[in-house]
């Protein structure tokens, strides 16, 4: 980040967007392409881990939000205009290019996959027919299956596994929001749904189907009574769907949570873990 006017950055992209700075400024406008464009290179990011990892799994360090890229990709959505322009028999009509140069960023992307400009794809990345979105990052050696979404200023860590049509959200406005968080090597089974800020504990395991909001409620039921936090799963957790009691005035029912079930074994192969867990836990995936 040396590299670049950060403070000057900081300063002009904030005053442009509470309105105390005219956007059209030349000032304004090269602030915001030069903050976009270090996103798109990887030399810039939304949110950052803490340092050391994270620290205790049962109190977890917060990540570092740069509201102020998030403010700087709002400018940019206002300062361009859409454009058509053709790929082969596809076209498009954006405000936002495609990414380019995948070959010499070690990237594979598989038609018609998209990834968008302002988004980062680390070397070894494999992009399916899916979507990565404008501020988001993917760690090297990540896969996103076959219709998985990874939303704007989404944190993708590396070797993660999004299965099929996994979701996971965007968010833009308000700045200094937290994005979805994927830490690295866990795996999101297919048509899970990672929204509102979730954060995903390095070597999780998300069932298919699983869905996370900021309010759903992650229960800890391998003990002898259940736990329960929301917005994080723990590292190496192994998630399935449930259900919790509510009483409404028609009855009893059933609403939606996440079970922790177990956990993936830490010190083996991550790989081996993870089958190992899918098999001992009878995750769907």
């Amino acid at each position: 980040m040396s590299d670049y006017p950060i403070e000057r950055w900081r300063q002009v992209i904030g005053e442009a967007y509470e309105g105390r700075r005219p956007i059209e400024e030349p000032a304004v406008r090269g602030a915001v392409e030069g903050a976009v464009a270090g996103l798109d290179a990887g030399d810039l990011r939304v949110a950052e881990p803490p340092a050391g990892g994270g620290g205790d799994p049962a109190s977890p360090a917060e990540w570092i939000v740069h509201g102020w890229l998030q403010q700087a990709l709002a400018l940019y959505f206002r300062l361009r205009v859409s454009t058509t322009w053709e790929v082969g028999p596809f076209e498009f009509h954006d405000k936002i290019p495609l990414k380019q140069n995948l070959a010499a960023a070690g990237v594979r992307v598989v038609p018609p996959g998209v990834a968008r400009y302002g988004s980062f794809l680390e070397p070894g990345v494999i992009l399916m027919p899916g979507y990565v979105n404008v501020g988001a990052r993917v760690g090297a050696g990540t896969l996103v299956d076959t219709w998985a979404t990874v939303g704007s200023c989404a944190q993708v860590g590396r070797g993660v596994h999004l299965s099929g049509g996994v979701g996971l959200g965007g968010v833009l406005e308000p700045p200094q929001s937290r994005p979805v968080i994927v830490e690295d090597d866990a795996f999101i089974g297919s048509r899970a749904i990672v929204v509102e800020g979730v954060r995903v504990g390095r070597g999780a395991v998300v069932g298919a189907g699983v869905v996370l909001t900021a309010s759903t409620s992650i229960v800890d039921v391998t003990g002898p009574d259940p736990a329960i936090q929301r917005g994080f799963v723990p590292p190496f957790s192994v998630v399935v769907p449930g259900t919790l009691p509510k009483r409404f005035p028609a009855g009893l029912y059933g609403t939606p949570c996440a079970l922790v079930i177990g956990r993936r074994t830490a010190s083996t192969d991550m790989k081996t873990s993870l089958n190992h867990a899918l098999r001992e836990y009878g995750v769907p995936v």
